[in-house]
């Protein structure tokens, strides 16, 4: 596990990876799941589960805080990705790979766990240098 001077927050390098390939996945399977109901909606979702989290952001948990937000914020928001993936992936692509991915949002949720510790407990403020 990595953690940045200043107190940053601890981020494993596989979490990160399997948190980053979750998102992705949300990304690609959600305007895919409702693409066909909706063309606005599938665009929106797209602006929603990668906008937010460029934006909204606890200082120390990326290089640049756009806007700061406490650290319950930044959790809800992967909670957000995880649920967007695993619900999408289930409406839009076969049994077994729906299951891979439930199995990868799991996974992420029990890793992610030192850093929502971390998060939990976050200034809400950039640090002043």
């Amino acid at each position: 596990m990595r953690t940045s001077p200043g107190g940053a927050a601890p981020d494993g390098r596989t979490a990160s990876a399997l948190r980053f390939l979750a998102e992705l996945i949300a990304w690609i399977a959600t305007p895919w799941a409702l693409a066909p109901h909706s063309v606005p909606l599938a665009v929106a979702s797209v602006v929603v589960l990668i906008g937010l989290p460029t934006v909204f952001s606890t200082p120390g948990d990326k290089a640049r805080t756009v806007v700061a937000v406490p650290g319950i914020v930044t959790i809800a928001l992967v909670l957000l990705q995880l649920a967007a993936a695993v619900a999408a992936s289930w409406a839009a692509w076969p049994a077994p790979v729906a299951i891979v991915v439930t199995a990868l949002c799991l996974g992420v949720v029990v890793l992610e766990q030192p850093r929502w510790r971390w998060l939990l407990g976050a200034p809400t403020r950039p640090e002043a240098r």
